[in-house]
């Protein structure tokens, strides 16, 4: 008698899921492809921003404060040098219209009379000189009159050493006009040193004392109602006198003088 077969068996659910899974495995893809709905977006490393760390933070605005302070100071500067070459522009065209429609001729100083007194030069001790100055000064326009303001300077120098120190007297020259000035310069307690007492007395003996007489004096020239900037009269005369007292003459002098309208 034939032997009855054996019925076929039932896989166990562990045994069918694991044949689920290798027949998916097989089945996926060596690629998978990301879902639908799904993307992946590239940015270079370069361009992700990111918060700087607050040490950073600071570094920054102290740069950022100096680059507007530089930048404040930049534009000062630029306003400043606009406004220079405006005034020295005005400068120039005022001049050039004094020069060419008055014909503005500069004014002429000289020195005229040097007296001295105070000049012991056989005693030890300091000396107290003083000089009376006479300053020719002539102007010579007939369009243009001369204002002399205060805060001028009149210094009486020998060999380099200040001897005396004083003012001019403020005033209006007009037109067509010639002043003599007269300044006191004195000055006190003046040590001089024995070589320069023997120099001054030896000149004196030889009746040739050179002295140099300093003048610097603020003017301004007025054309009709108009009055001009403050200009700086310099005035340097190189005199030679015969004697130190009240009774000197000059036996030679040679002055420079300069009044620029720029």
């Amino acid at each position: 008698m034939a032997a009855a077969a054996d019925p076929p068996s039932t896989p166990s659910p562990a045994a069918a899921s694991q044949t689920n899974s290798d027949q998916n495995q097989k089945s996926s893809p060596t690629n998978p492809v990301p879902p639908p709905a799904t993307y992946v977006v590239r940015i270079p490393r370069e361009q992700i921003l990111r918060y700087p760390p607050p040490e950073n933070a600071k570094k920054y605005d102290k740069l950022r404060r100096g680059r507007n302070r530089r930048s404040f100071c930049c534009r000062c500067c630029c306003f400043a040098s606009c406004l220079l070459f405006l005034l020295i522009f005005a400068a120039a065209v005022s001049a050039g219209v004094m020069y060419l429609v008055f014909g503005f001729k500069s004014p002429t100083y000289t020195v005229t009379k040097v007296s001295v007194h105070g000049m012991n030069l056989t005693s030890a001790s300091p000396i107290s000189p003083g000089f009376d100055v006479s300053i020719r000064a002539e102007n010579p326009n007939g369009k243009v009159g001369i204002y002399y303001l205060k805060e001028s300077a009149v210094n009486v120098l020998y060999d380099g050493v200040t001897l005396g120190y004083g003012v001019l007297a403020d005033f209006y020259q007009p037109r067509k006009n010639v002043t003599v000035l007269r300044s006191t310069v004195a000055a006190n307690d003046v040590v001089l040193g024995g070589a320069v007492k023997t120099a001054l007395r030896n000149a004196e003996s030889l009746r040739r004392v050179p002295l140099v007489v300093s003048v610097e004096a603020p003017v301004k020239f007025k054309v009709g109602s108009v009055k001009t900037w403050e200009i700086t009269a310099k005035i340097s005369c190189d005199v030679v006198l015969d004697s130190l007292n009240e009774r000197a003459e000059i036996v030679s002098k040679d002055c420079d003088y300069s009044v620029r309208l720029w």
